[in-house]
């Protein structure tokens, strides 16, 4: 174009440029477009599963242990829902008025009740070294995404907020995972433990039937979630110490339960290995998931960008700049210390008596106010 053109030459150039321009706004659209198809297809590929990990579907699981034993009533028993409408503890029937099945009140000694497990779920981690926190319950859905979950699939268990990108999460691993993104930690500061309370979202899609009545399966409740941040080698070894605590909450409450190690096919896309704990609940005459926990290595953290510089003096034959050895992905674990309905669950059926009452186990009494039996109402 700086040569001597013929001005019809010219225009021919100039208009070749502007096609030109215009062809690499739709190319650029289009390849946006692809780029994010790939993001999509390429989330689904799930985490490498531990060598141990049962293969199959979800009644392949390993029976890990099975701890105390069932209780002998000598009366009718009833079931949650029963003794929630007999104590005067829980109301659906207004709750699925103002917002929806599967929603509910909790009334009463029920909300004393769901306080005491907090508090007393989360003095027992401190105690193990875990900072306490409350988090966001609305998070960008690309922190659900790189966490493992997708919140655009057909039945995802994820409520997205229409007009934004956010979320609302399904449980407080998501905003945990959040708050180191994109850093390089020190080695020193490594593990990082956390105990985090929120409330948690989930659409259930698909979850419907007797064995999910009641307080089992709702859209909203409380949970207390234990995370880790470790380094690689030790990941396998706070796994086997996330399950312990959990074995030894729920011995303390007096619960029957059973710990299983999960099949390949009922692990999450983020899971390399998943504990689950299943207590008795007699009133629904069958055992019932009340926590997991899971060892996600560097799954998420290398979506997360949550990295550690391992120390100068380490025998990592690699070196980065200035002689330090190049950050390295942490590993992360997540663990239900207390997943709140599911534990109502538990305690009221459990520890129902002949007279309608409903005991409650000691080591939760001091959060409680001194109430040590949830009695019925004199009429």
């Amino acid at each position: 174009m700086k040569g001597k053109l013929e001005p019809a030459e010219r225009q021919k150039l100039i208009e070749e440029g502007k096609n030109l321009k215009d062809r690499l706004v739709s190319v650029e659209e289009d390849l946006l477009k692809l780029t994010d198809k790939l993001q999509q297809e390429a989330q689904r590929i799930p985490n490498m599963s531990h060598p141990d990990v049962p293969v199959g579907g979800e009644d392949c699981f390993v029976l890990r242990k099975m701890v105390g034993s069932p209780r002998v009533y000598h009366f009718p028993i009833k079931d949650h829902l029963q003794l929630g409408k007999d104590l005067d503890l829980m109301d659906f029937d207004t709750a699925a008025e103002v917002s929806g099945s599967k929603f509910y009140y909790l009334k009463n000694a029920a909300v004393l009740l769901e306080m005491a497990l907090v508090n007393w779920t989360i003095s027992q981690l401190m105690r193990r070294g875990f900072t306490p926190l409350t988090t966001p319950e609305i998070v960008r859905s690309s922190i659900v995404e790189k966490c493992g979950f997708q919140p655009r699939g057909e039945n995802t268990q994820v409520y997205s907020i229409e007009g934004s990108d956010q979320c609302l999460i399904g449980t407080a691993e998501i905003p945990v995972g959040g708050i180191h993104m994109d850093s390089i930690l020190a080695e020193t500061s490594l593990p990082l433990k956390y105990v985090a309370l929120s409330h948690c979202f989930r659409t259930e899609a698909g979850a419907a039937g007797t064995a999910t009545r009641g307080l089992y399966r709702v859209h909203q409740f409380t949970k207390v979630e234990m995370f880790i941040l470790c380094r690689p080698e030790e990941s396998e070894s706070y796994h086997e110490e996330l399950i312990g605590i959990e074995e030894d909450l729920f011995s303390s409450l007096g619960f029957h339960f059973k710990t299983l190690d999960m099949a390949s096919g009922d692990l999450g896309a983020p899971a390399y290995r998943k504990f689950d704990v299943e207590a008795w609940m007699p009133g629904l005459g069958r055992f019932g998931e009340i926590s997991s926990a899971s060892n996600c290595t560097d799954y998420q953290s290398r979506r997360l960008g949550i990295r550690y510089r391992p120390e100068a003096m380490s025998t990592n034959p690699k070196k980065g700049k200035g002689n330090l050895p190049p950050p390295e992905f942490v590993h992360a674990l997540n663990a239900t210390a207390c997943a709140v309905p599911r534990m109502i669950v538990c305690l009221l059926e459990n520890y129902q008596e002949e007279d309608g009452s409903v005991v409650i186990p000691e080591p939760l009494r001091p959060f409680m106010g001194g109430l040590e039996v949830i009695r019925p109402k004199s009429r």
